[in-house]
């Protein structure tokens, strides 16, 4: 995008100014990663390194991620090696030194596995400045719309599950052709994200009846086709990546 504007505010109050601004259209600037590719039309960039936003916090139950704590940054904190191999494939190790959390999840498409795990955790967003927390499943297809004239300020997840990862891609390296992300809470609830297709990644099951698991992610790319494979092929691989998250859970 063609940047005509740069604004480095230090209070939150007058970031939120500027991005409430209908003309010239305003933008957070976290990394920059998402920004910086070519195209699109001129923009007004609002820098947010100065506002406090790279956090990580414990609150009780729930890990509460500043907008703005870069990926490699929340790579050599968290705790889950699920998570861990999450991060490192989403990104590049010179591209999670300026990526951010919330950067990441604005910018995101289907085959991202970073999205397709945070909607397996059930992740919220905190909207500012109407001081209102946002599932992610419910921002992802609206974010245009949503996040016009607003910032988000930090991600919540739960503390008190486990996260399972699989996927299949080309090469290691390249983005998957299906990814499952499995969370499972100490009450047996499960809840399973699939990318690597579609605008969004999209939550396939919510419950406890582990044995629908598969099944709900088949039916869930059961028209998944693309350049990159066919429904068929995507259907049943979502079915085996759910079992073996499953199985990784439950090991």
């Amino acid at each position: 995008m063609k940047i005509i504007e740069y604004h480095r505010p230090e209070q939150l109050e007058q970031a939120l100014a500027l991005l409430q601004r209908q003309d010239p259209r305003t933008l957070p600037l976290g990394g920059g990663t998402w920004l910086n590719q070519p195209g699109g039309d001129p923009v007004a960039v609002v820098d947010l390194q100065s506002l406090g936003l790279d956090e990580l916090q414990r609150q009780g139950q729930f890990l509460q991620l500043g907008a703005a704590l870069r990926l490699q940054s929340l790579l050599e904190q968290t705790e889950s090696p699920a998570l861990a191999d999450v991060i490192r494939h989403e990104a590049t190790y010179n591209l999670r030194q300026a990526a951010t959390v919330a950067g990441t999840l604005v910018a995101a498409n289907g085959r991202s596995p970073f999205a397709a795990a945070f909607l397996a955790l059930e992740a919220s967003v905190h909207l500012m400045p109407d001081e209102q927390d946002v599932g992610l499943g419910d921002l992802l297809p609206l974010r245009s719309e949503r996040l016009r004239g607003r910032l988000i300020t930090r991600i919540t997840i739960p503390l008190n599950t486990r996260l399972a990862y699989e996927y299949i891609a080309r090469t290691p390296a390249d983005q998957p052709i299906v990814c499952a992300a499995l969370a499972a809470w100490p009450s047996g609830r499960l809840r399973l994200a699939l990318g690597g297709f579609g605008a969004t990644p999209v939550l396939a099951f919510d419950g406890t009846e582990a044995d629908g698991l598969a099944s709900a992610a088949q039916s869930a790319y059961d028209q998944a086709a693309d350049q990159w494979a066919s429904a068929a092929y995507r259907r049943e691989m979502a079915g085996v990546l759910a079992t073996k998250c499953l199985a990784a859970i439950q090991a």
